[in-house]
């Protein structure tokens, strides 16, 4: 199994599906977003994935955050399932998915197993 690291946070690819953890608790800034996609570009190695991204760890995520990811963050992605540890959090990026237009297909989930058969069934579909 591939993976890379840095201080806060962890990526492997399994069956197809690239995987990302916090290893700690942190706040989500510009510094620390461009470090993420940094990381996840080099996992990706200019190859397009298919990523089951977990949010447990993320105190919070400022807009200047938020907004670099939604420009630079979405390439070497064909989808992103985002897993929160909360039905509110989950609710709310669903919500507001059906408002905006996204470059991939992006959704929310609160059980890894439902992100990951969400993913494997884009994956057919493709």
């Amino acid at each position: 199994m591939i993976t890379v690291e840095n201080d806060f946070m962890k990526f492997w690819i399994e069956d197809g599906i690239l995987h990302s953890q916090f290893k700690k608790s942190v706040i989500i800034n510009i510094e620390k977003i461009k470090a993420l996609i940094e990381l996840r570009t080099q996992i990706s190695n200019g190859e397009k994935q298919y990523w089951c991204y977990n949010f447990d760890g993320i105190k919070s995520y400022d807009k200047e955050a938020r907004d670099y990811a939604e420009v630079n963050g979405q390439e070497d992605l064909y989808a992103c399932a985002a897993v929160f540890n909360s039905h509110v959090a989950k609710y709310t990026l669903n919500t507001f998915m059906l408002l905006k237009k996204n470059t991939i297909p992006l959704k929310g989930f609160t059980k890894k197993n439902d992100a990951i058969n969400w993913l494997n069934e884009l994956k057919e579909k493709k």
